[in-house]
């Protein structure tokens, strides 16, 4: 209780403010583009998204067979020179053409998804 009218009472630091605007914009496109691939199964987590300009990413955690939880974070980097991925924390090593067309592909309903989805909130506000 406290807190929340601190949080009226004070104003906030303007740069907090935009960025966890920014946190929070990526953690709903996160949602979408883990539902480009069909639907999530419950107790699972998919998410992908554009981080910046240059960097996507794909994350998931889910149980295996086995009842152990996995969790697998792939960052995909687009460079001048080509593209290229890391898993886990490995080192980046570039993708195979098969592999650049499906990510070019989910890239490409990724945008369309956020478009449709924006679409409405920004009639909405105009």
């Amino acid at each position: 209780m406290i807190k929340k009218l601190l949080s009226v009472l004070i104003p906030k630091d303007p740069e907090l403010v935009r960025a966890e605007a920014y946190r929070k914009a990526i953690r709903e496109e996160a949602k979408v583009g883990g539902r480009l691939f069909g639907p999530v199964p419950k107790g699972n987590r998919r998410e992908f998204f554009c981080l910046d300009e240059n960097t996507w990413v794909w994350h998931e955690e889910w149980t295996d067979g086995n009842g152990i939880r996995r969790v697998l974070t792939t960052r995909y980097d687009v460079r001048p020179h080509g593209l290229f991925k890391a898993q886990d924390g490995q080192p980046y090593q570039p993708i195979t053409r098969e592999e650049a067309a499906h990510l070019l592909h989910a890239m490409r309903q990724y945008n369309a998804e956020i478009d449709a989805e924006l679409a409405p909130l920004m009639a909405a506000s105009a």
